[in-house]
């Protein structure tokens, strides 16, 4: 009996033991996924399926779109017809996958169970569709910057694949999301270091923009919201990631292991894992978070 009870009480104590030496959850700490040079210097994207998938637009060369397995095994996903390049990405309510073809002036529409490629939307007024954001209602913004001239317009696509432009005489609009009410687009400008926020009418329009935070240094690129309507802004040639309020406090500030963060999502199984898309180092890293991302939240709601 004694023998019994003391075997039983060194295996609590040694659970107890092995549960306190288990690496604790860190937050804001970004550690690598993928292996250096494991993408083209195209490396952009990216975006997560209801499921936690990691998607990623020119892993082996301009016009593919890449899968990436949560232990960092990447393979290619799709080909894009024709001389199409994949930038953003973003998911709908249905599991289907959109991508801002700024080559085409298109964005593309992807089943990814078929691994169909459509064009659901195609404007030639547009410069390069760069950045895609999608409201509640499956409404897409998209960026729209032209480089060589620093300037920026902004499209709304509704769910009948038709763009109007909501928004001009900008300047290099890029990074772009929707809060979590859907009453707010949020937008930046890489060279001019703005973040603005836009009202969004109940017809998709836009009304007139504030200004939620200038920085002095470095440019943007990406950017998504949590679930609590922080932001998340990559800082390409800063090498972080800064969270910022809704009402453009600065919150914390990641450092991505590299100098050129190119765009960032959520996901993993619990949606805290946020994954960014590095340049410099041709990769992906990833680093935990306090609060799910808001697109893979409303993934987890998707119809069927």
């Amino acid at each position: 009996m004694l023998i019994r009870l003391w075997t039983a009480t060194w295996f609590a104590l040694l659970a107890l033991t092995l549960a306190a030496e288990e690496p604790k959850d860190e937050l804001f700490v970004a550690k690598p996924l993928t292996e250096r040079n494991s993408f083209t210097a195209g490396i952009e994207g990216p975006g997560c399926d209801a499921a936690g998938n990691l998607y990623v637009v020119n892993l082996k060369k301009n016009g593919d779109i890449g899968k990436v397995t949560p232990d960092g095994k990447a393979e290619v996903f799709v080909d894009l017809p024709g001389k199409s390049v994949g930038n953003g990405i973003v998911f709908d309510k249905k599991g289907l996958m959109y991508v801002a073809d700024y080559t085409g002036h298109n964005v593309l529409r992807i089943d990814p169970r078929t691994k169909k490629v459509e064009v659901f939307a195609h404007e030639p007024a547009m410069n390069q569709p760069n950045d895609l954001a999608i409201a509640p209602d499956g409404t897409l913004y998209a960026s729209d910057p032209n480089w060589g001239k620093g300037t920026g317009q902004l499209w709304r696509v509704g769910t009948d694949g038709k763009a109007t432009k909501v928004a001009g005489e900008m300047g290099t609009t890029n990074g772009i999301d929707v809060s979590p009410d859907g009453k707010t687009l949020y937008v930046n400008e890489s060279v001019q270091r703005n973040v603005w926020a836009f009202p969004i009418a109940a017809d998709g329009t836009l009304g007139d923009k504030r200004l939620l935070k200038k920085f002095d240094d470095h440019g943007f690129d990406g950017m998504r919201c949590d679930v609590d309507g922080n932001l998340y802004v990559t800082r390409y040639g800063k090498g972080t990631v800064v969270k910022l309020s809704p009402g453009g406090q600065v919150l914390k500030e990641i450092d991505v292991l590299g100098k050129q963060p190119s765009n960032i999502c959520f996901g993993g199984p619990d949606g805290r894992t946020a994954y960014v898309t590095e340049v410099e180092h041709r990769r992906v890293v990833r680093f935990r978070v306090d609060q799910p991302g808001l697109a893979w939240e409303r993934a987890q709601k998707k119809e069927r």
